[in-house]
């Protein structure tokens, strides 16, 4: 080892540096190449291979050998009838646990009823009392309550463990209909719906003619959207008209008849099909006129525009104006107040002092007037318009016979 470092080292030389001759401007490289795709043409992008199909990696990978695959199967197998089994034991279980059964009826909840009784939709579950509450259908339940005629809509829930929920949306009725020779509800729908056995309901509905239950629902329907719009015509005004009529006939839909009560006698009106509420104006004007002329008035047809049809009761038009028809025509180009002219029908005078021949054929023309005479009102009751009003407030019924012309 040297005892001191040596003093001198050889130097570099000193050689000055190389600098450009081109001005100081900083180097640009293109990195386009670098970034270019350089896989060959026989192999495939690594994004192309992804969107191939997806591959599953098992963290410790499929048995290579034959055995091995066989017994990773085996194995799956065995535990999916584990899981199976340990489902249908559950199941079991749950069905015959008694806290499971629906004890009594007192377990079935009803809301929503108002015309119809507990007892009445109850009977529907009869068969569920004292029964698992999931072996009860509640699609077919809920179908067998919507078949009761004032059933709209019905839902059926369960409530575990062992109960179960009815709520019942009941129909609503709009007018009274005669159903063979008792008085029913319907529907805005058409459904022909019975008079509730109990609670305290209280209706006020003109009764509707022309809705038979024979008819096809479709025809209900559409009767009673006639109704509704008739109704609703003649309410528009803010006036509770509809409430002062007796009966409406829909029997047809281009003309809408009703009764309105006038000082305990009833008029039948025609309407037709359009401008109700505009005609009920024009005859609530001129009843009072028609009536101080014509008391026994019956029908009363609104139809035209520049005219009136009134028409007497049978066998009463002698009492408003002697040897008078039964059929009174107004006719007023700008007001409808104009007299009413009645056409006297011909009356037959015998001739004076006949032959004998004569007279004999007269006492039997004479014999077979009156035997048609008597026969007449026979065959006009054959046309009588019968008509009966019936509310809840006052059942009663009125009928009152009009020959139609």
């Amino acid at each position: 080892m040297l005892d001191a470092p040596e003093q001198d080292y050889a130097r570099e030389p000193k050689v000055p540096r190389r600098t450009s001759a081109a001005p100081k401007r900083k180097l640009r490289r293109d990195f386009s190449e670098d970034f270019a795709d350089d896989f060959p043409e026989d192999d495939e992008a690594p994004g192309k291979r992804r969107s191939q199909g997806l591959r599953l990696r098992f963290r410790w990978g499929m048995p290579a050998t034959k055995w091995g695959k066989m017994a990773a199967g085996f194995a799956l197998v065995v535990l999916a009838g584990l899981c199976f089994g340990a489902l249908l034991l559950v199941r079991d279980s749950v069905m015959h646990d008694p806290r499971f059964f629906i004890q009594s009826a007192s377990s079935i909840e009803i809301q929503g009823n108002v015309h119809l009784t507990r007892d009445e939709l109850i009977n529907i579950f009869g068969e569920d009392v004292e029964r698992n509450i999931f072996y009860v259908s509640l699609a077919q339940r809920r179908a067998e309550l919507q078949q009761l005629p004032w059933v709209e809509h019905a839902t059926v829930m369960r409530l575990l463990p062992n109960r179960l929920r009815v709520s019942i949306v009941e129909r609503t009725p709009v007018a009274f209909v005669r159903q063979g020779s008792q008085i029913g509800l319907v529907d805005a729908s058409g459904v022909l719906l019975d008079m509730p056995q109990h609670g305290d309901a209280h209706y006020s509905f003109p009764v509707v003619t022309g809705i038979v239950a024979s008819d096809p629902l479709s025809t209900r329907v559409a009767r009673m959207k006639i109704f509704e719009q008739f109704t609703s015509d003649l309410d528009s005004s803010g006036e509770k008209i509809s409430e002062k009529l007796s009966e409406v006939d829909l029997s047809n839909p281009e003309d809408v008849k009703a009764v309105i009560p006038d000082n305990g006698k009833d008029v039948l009106v025609h309407f037709g099909d359009t401008d109700f509420l505009n005609r009920y104006r024009k005859f609530e004007e001129h009843l009072q006129e028609w009536r101080s002329q014509y008391p026994t008035l019956s029908s009363v047809d609104m139809r035209y525009e520049r005219q009136v049809v009134l028409q007497m009761q049978q066998g009463a038009v002698a009492a408003d104006a002697a040897g008078s028809a039964s059929n009174a025509t107004l006719t007023s180009g700008a007001s409808m107040a104009a007299p009413v002219t009645i056409a006297a029908p011909p009356v037959a005078t015998p001739a004076a002092k006949p032959h004998t021949k004569a007279k004999a054929a007269a006492k039997t023309a004479a014999s077979k007037r009156k035997h048609a005479a008597k026969a007449k009102p026979h065959r006009a009751a054959a046309k009588t318009h019968s008509r009966v009003v019936t509310h809840a407030a006052n059942s009663r019924y009125h009928s009152s016979q009009v020959v139609h012309p």
